[in-house]
């Protein structure tokens, strides 16, 4: 996608399945869906796979998104210690990060915060993540509370005293920060359509990564519920965009 405005990267930090590629071109599709708007030009980098941006080009970017991933935040791969050491950078030069999933724990890493595995175990399906006062959501007449898909076993325990918590469920005491006004974490996956987290329920149930009656619970909660994408899209992009 090209234009004259502004310019954004998407750090992929998963390989796309198979389902995904087929239906949206890819996890970059799926982003570009969400964010995505007349004018800009969207760039992908398979960091997970060793692709990053140049130095010299950083500076280029409005703003980066960083995907989730199979991979633990509190892991150190080789592509997870370069990609702290690229967030560290970002810090320094107040670039926006919206960070998701693994990307909302790997921002929260790399300004010092805890990860781990969650003490509550897998949060799959729909939760209600609750907002807390901020002037975040009062400039966009956000509600008290917001549904949104999950599918995670890790969480952010710790945050340092200069984030602030936006948002917590009852799994999760951390769904949502920000770090000044350039970085952004969120828990769930705002980006998702229920079909790909069914998908997605299905290969871990498979993989034998969660068990029966651990998707059956997950696909019911997704039968049930509602989601606010609409309001979620509005929140990442005026973020993103410096609209906020």
């Amino acid at each position: 996608m090209e234009g004259s405005g502004k310019k954004f990267a998407v750090l992929l930090c998963a390989d796309d399945s198979e389902y995904v590629k087929k239906m949206y071109g890819g996890y970059f599709g799926v982003f570009l869906r969400m964010l995505a708007e007349e004018g800009e030009t969207w760039a992908v980098f398979r960091v997970a796979r060793g692709e990053f941006p140049e130095d010299d080009e950083i500076g280029e970017f409005d703003g980066f998104v960083i995907t989730g991933s199979c991979n633990d935040a509190h892991g150190n791969d080789a592509w997870i210690c370069k990609l702290l050491n690229l967030l560290h950078k970002l810090n320094s030069m107040k670039k926006k990060v919206l960070g998701i999933c693994f990307g909302h724990q790997i921002l929260g890493r790399a300004i010092g915060g805890k990860t781990g595995r969650a003490t509550g175990g897998w949060d799959i399906g729909v939760t209600t993540v609750h907002l807390k006062k901020s002037k975040v959501f009062t400039s966009l007449k956000m509600p008290a509370f917001l549904n949104i898909l999950e599918v995670h076993q890790d969480e952010i325990r710790e945050l340092p005293a200069k984030a602030e918590i936006l948002a917590w469920s009852i799994k999760t005491g951390i769904e949502m920060f920000k770090y000044g006004d350039h970085f952004m974490g969120i828990q769930g996956h705002p980006e998702y359509t229920k079909d790909i987290l069914l998908n997605l329920v299905d290969r871990l149930n498979r993989g034998n990564f969660i068990k029966d009656d651990m998707a059956a619970a997950a696909k019911a909660r997704v039968a049930e519920n509602e989601l606010n994408r609409e309001a979620w899209k509005k929140l990442c992009i005026s973020f993103l965009k410096g609209r906020l």
